[in-house]
């Protein structure tokens, strides 16, 4: 099965959205992965809160923030949108997916790039099928 890394730097919000919502809607079809080059002790509080209220997930329970180091080889990796040097990892293929950071923001923001995740793993689901 195809390995996807979302990848962020430190690892603690949007790479765990992504690695959450493919779990949630395309585990058949790859399997999702999030690390960072440096990691927060937790995972974002807002991120958590909204993930559970919008689909039931707690990505607490599941996920941990993770160095890159401590996942297996992928195929293809994501990064976020860093707007820094976005961490490397061998792969096969590579894409950017250039969103912003809702840390700090409303929950209106965080919502919006949930969703945002959740169409771009949808499409990504549509063409590794």
């Amino acid at each position: 099965m195809v390995k996807v890394a979302f990848i962020c730097v430190h690892n603690s919000c949007r790479s765990q959205i992504a690695e959450a919502l493919g779990k949630h809607f395309a585990s058949d079809v790859f399997e999702s992965y999030s690390a960072g080059t440096e990691v927060k002790d937790k995972i974002n509080p807002d991120a958590v809160r909204l993930m559970k209220s919008l689909y039931g997930i707690d990505i607490e329970q599941r996920q941990r923030p993770k160095l890159l180091a401590e996942i297996p080889p992928v195929d293809i990796v994501i990064t976020m949108g860093c707007n820094v040097e976005c961490p490397y990892l061998p792969c096969k293929r590579r894409e950017d997916w250039g969103l912003v950071d809702p840390t700090g923001k409303s929950d209106a923001e965080f919502i919006k790039t949930i969703c945002l995740i959740e169409t771009k793993i949808k499409e990504l689901e549509n063409e590794l099928r």
